[in-house]
C-alpha cells in the first residue's frame, strides 16, 4: 500500500520535473517556488509595452506564487545580451524577454544554454530553419496587432471631423507597420475616402521627436492620432494635450494609467489598443507550471485570445457615442468570427506595402 503511494506521487511530479529539468537548484532553497525572470530592452514607466511586460510579472508573482525578478537594461542595446546572459547563468527557471530586437540574442544563447527555458514575446524564432532543434527550449509568443489596429482605425475614422487621421509608430518595422495596415483598412471600412497620416520615429525613446512628428500631422489636418511609440508615445499624448485632440494610446490601458496624474490628458484618450504582454506572459507561465507549455514552438494571439482589442473604459463610454461603440463591437464580432480577414504586414513586401499606405495619403 505504501510503495502504491509513494509510486503516486511521484507520478503526480513527473510532469513538473520534466518541463523544468535542468533548471535553478535555487528554485527549492527559495521554499520550492518557480522562479521567472524578465528582461526589460528599455525603460519602465512607458504606460505601455514594457509596463505591460512588468504587470504580467506581477500577476505571475501574485497569482502564481512565482518568485519574480525584473531587470531594466535601458535602450543602449549593447547592454542586452550580457544581462540575458547573466539571468541564464543564474540559472531561473524561466527567462522572459521581448521585442524582435532580442530574436537574434535568443537565436545565439538558446544553444548555449539547452536546460534554459526561454519565452520572447512579440517576436518568434525562425523554427522552420531550426533542424538542430537549437530552440527546443524557447517557446515564442506573436500577436495579431492589425486585429485590433482594425478597430482603432473603426474608432479614428468614426470619430474624425475632418476625415484625416494620423498615425505615429516607433520605428520602422514590420511589427509597427502591421498595426499601421490593420488601422488603415478599419478606418477605410467606416470612410472610403478616409486620409491617414503615418509618421515613424525611428525609435522608442525620443518623445521630443513623437510631439514634433505629431504636431505636424496636425497641421496637415488629422485630428486623431494613434500613437503606437512605448516610451516615445507620451509626446504624442502631451501634443494631444496641448491641442486638446482626441488621441489613441497603445498596449496598456492608458488613459486609466494617467487618470489619477493627469486628468485632462487622460480625458483625451479615447481608448487604447490593448496588446496584452501581461496576460500573454501570464498564461505561458501558468501553463509551463501545470507541464503544458509546447517548448519549442510559437502561437499567434489575438481578438480570439483577449490579447488584442480596445480597452473598455469610463471615459471610452464618455467619450466615444453609444452607436460608434456598437458599430466597433459589431466589426469586433466579426472578426472573432473570421468574417473579416486583416491586412498584415507579415509577408507583405515593401512595394506592397508602400503602395497600400500611399493610396490613403492626403
Amino acid at each position: 500500500m505504501r510503495r502504491n503511494v509513494l509510486v503516486m506521487v511521484l507520478l503526480l511530479c513527473l510532469p513538473f520535473s520534466m518541463v523544468f529539468a535542468g533548471g535553478s537548484k535555487d528554485a527549492k532553497s527559495s521554499g520550492g517556488k518557480l522562479r521567472v525572470a524578465l528582461l526589460i530592452n528599455g525603460n519602465l514607466g512607458d504606460k505601455s509595452f514594457h509596463d505591460s511586460a512588468n504587470n504580467g510579472m506581477t500577476m505571475i508573482r501574485d497569482k502564481l506564487g512565482c518568485q519574480t525578478r525584473v531587470v531594466e537594461v535601458g535602450y543602449d542595446d549593447s547592454k542586452w545580451e550580457p544581462a540575458l546572459r547573466d539571468l541564464c547563468d543564474e540559472k531561473y527557471d524561466i527567462v522572459i524577454c521581448g521585442t524582435w530586437q532580442m530574436q537574434e540574442i535568443v537565436t545565439k544563447l538558446a544553444p548555449e544554454y539547452p536546460n534554459q527555458k526561454i519565452i520572447v514575446y512579440d517576436t518568434s524564432m525562425d523554427y522552420a530553419s531550426d533542424t538542430k532543434k537549437a530552440f527546443k527550449n524557447v517557446y515564442s509568443i506573436e500577436y495579431k496587432q492589425n486585429e485590433g489596429s482594425y478597430l482603432a482605425g473603426v474608432l479614428a475614422a468614426s470619430m474624425s471631423k475632418t476625415g484625416v487621421i494620423g498615425f505615429v509608430g516607433g520605428m520602422d518595422n514590420t511589427v509597427i507597420r502591421d498595426f499601421l495596415v490593420g488601422y488603415i483598412q478599419g478606418a477605410k471600412d467606416i470612410n472610403g475616402s478616409i486620409k491617414v497620416i503615418p509618421s515613424f520615429i525611428g525609435n522608442f525613446s525620443d518623445t521630443a521627436k513623437a510631439k514634433e512628428l505629431t504636431f505636424a500631422q496636425y497641421q496637415m489636418g488629422a485630428d486623431v492620432v494613434f500613437s503606437v511609440a512605448s516610451n516615445a508615445g507620451e509626446g504624442t499624448l502631451q501634443a494631444s494635450k496641448e491641442r486638446n485632440r482626441l488621441v489613441i494610446g497603445v498596449d496598456s490601458d492608458q488613459a486609466m494609467l494617467y487618470q489619477a496624474s493627469d486628468p485632462v490628458l487622460a480625458n483625451l484618450i479615447m481608448s487604447s489598443m490593448l496588446k496584452r504582454v501581461d496576460q500573454s506572459i501570464y498564461l505561458a507561465v501558468e501553463q509551463a507550471l501545470g507541464g503544458k507549455l509546447a517548448w519549442g514552438t510559437r502561437v499567434e494571439l489575438g481578438i480570439n485570445e483577449a490579447c488584442v482589442g480596445l480597452a473598455d473604459n469610463p471615459i471610452y463610454q464618455k467619450v466615444v457615442p453609444a452607436d460608434v461603440r456598437s458599430v466597433i463591437n459589431n466589426y469586433n464580432d466579426k472578426i472573432k468570427a473570421k468574417q473579416i480577414q486583416v491586412v498584415t504586414a507579415f509577408g507583405m513586401d515593401q512595394t506592397a506595402f508602400t503602395r497600400y499606405v500611399d493610396a490613403v495619403r492626403p
